[in-house]
């Protein structure tokens, strides 16, 4: 019986030693917290040319038509939106299961191609949702944005129109401006397409540059009335990091150290500098599809801060045999159908909020 008493001492005097090392670890929680990230990506895609069948936009629009050259029917129109979906499903990462939370993009005919590319079975599981804007460009193409309304809620949405005084038929692509929480954090993202090189690339350099000024201006009132607000610029601009209209009319530098408050960073400059590209002309690369955030991301003001870009460059996206191997896998060339994605690769930057957890 005094055996089984000691017993029952010792095991009673375990427990509260127990006990006791559990009320100390409790009482200082606030110690014990760690420090856990929650990532989201934040992408564009220049889809190339996705049309519809449908003949409603003139004489431009009859080549993506049953009757046009390109021959275009169900069966093409139906193979692109696989391999474009194929292609989003695939930018998801370990930290970003779910693929990028917001992707804009540029060369879409109308809201209808966008519905039918998030519905596509590869990625209709994450439940993207559409915007889109109508815009005045000759060709009929828009520029529209996906998103994850599990990690985006859109508040706003405003379209703006590039206006060029001494060419008063001009028209071109509206610039989206999208602001909303990611992440329970406030962004504004600008989505673009500006004016194309047609005609030279000097020549034509001036409808860029007021393109960027544009963009510069939507941005600088967003943050007048938002200062710690994320402002994202992306879009295919025609123009490369260190061109006139991105490093000195928007002015988006290289480096981060050299960014201002009120200022732009441009992750993709130094991408090109390391021959990393997402479109080639004539053999050379160029990095049209960029990503520029302002100052604010790069510091974290509002919780979400840069963390780093990427040229969506995968294998499967490349053509792999000829003279273009290597070069992006496009839907035409010389007017011929290869049935790939498009003539550009996706580009992508990532963010991180810090979340408090034990």
């Amino acid at each position: 019986m005094k055996r089984k008493s000691l017993l029952l001492l010792s095991v009673l005097a375990v427990i509260a030693a127990i006990s006791g090392v559990g009320l100390s670890r409790a009482q200082n929680a606030p110690e014990l917290q760690k420090k856990q990230f929650q990532m989201y990506g934040v992408a564009f895609y220049n889809l190339e040319n996705l049309f519809d069948t449908i003949n409603n936009n003139g004489k431009y629009d009859l080549e993506f038509s049953p009757q046009g050259k390109n021959n275009w029917n169900g069966h093409k129109y139906n193979s692109k939106l696989k391999n474009l979906a194929y292609a989003i499903s695939q930018m998801s990462t370990t930290a970003t299961p779910m693929g990028p939370a917001i992707i804009g993009c540029s060369e879409i005919e109308n809201e209808s191609v966008l519905q039918d590319l998030v519905r596509r079975e590869e990625i209709r599981k994450w439940h993207l949702q559409v915007i889109h804007h109508d815009s005045p460009d000759l060709r009929g193409v828009d520029v529209g944005l996906l998103y994850n309304p599990r990690f985006f809620q859109p508040e706003n949405v405003t379209n703006h129109t590039l206006v060029i005084p001494e060419l008063p038929n001009f028209k071109t692509r509206d610039q989206m401006c999208v602001v909303g929480l990611l992440g329970g954090s406030r962004v504004a993202v600008i989505v673009n397409h500006w004016p194309s090189r047609r005609g030279g690339s000097k020549q034509s350099s001036y409808l860029r540059e007021a393109a960027a000024a544009l963009s510069r201006s939507i941005a600088d009132s967003v943050m007048a009335v938002h200062p710690e607000i994320g402002v994202i610029i992306m879009g295919d601009l025609n123009d490369d990091p260190h061109d006139k209209s991105c490093a000195e009319t928007l002015g988006a530098v290289r480096n981060p150290k050299d960014c201002k408050p009120g200022g732009f960073y441009n992750p993709f400059w130094k991408k090109l500098d390391d021959g990393i590209g997402s479109y080639v002309y004539r053999g050379k690369w160029d990095l049209f599809d960029q990503i520029i955030i302002n100052h604010n991301l790069l510091t974290g003001a509002d919780g979400l801060k840069f963390k780093e870009a990427m040229v969506f460059n995968k294998d499967f996206l490349k053509q792999t045999e000829g003279a273009y191997k290597g070069y992006p896998f496009r839907t035409f060339s010389g007017g011929v159908w290869l049935g790939g994605f498009s003539d550009h690769f996706p580009t992508e930057i990532f963010l991180v909020k810090e979340v408090t957890g034990f």
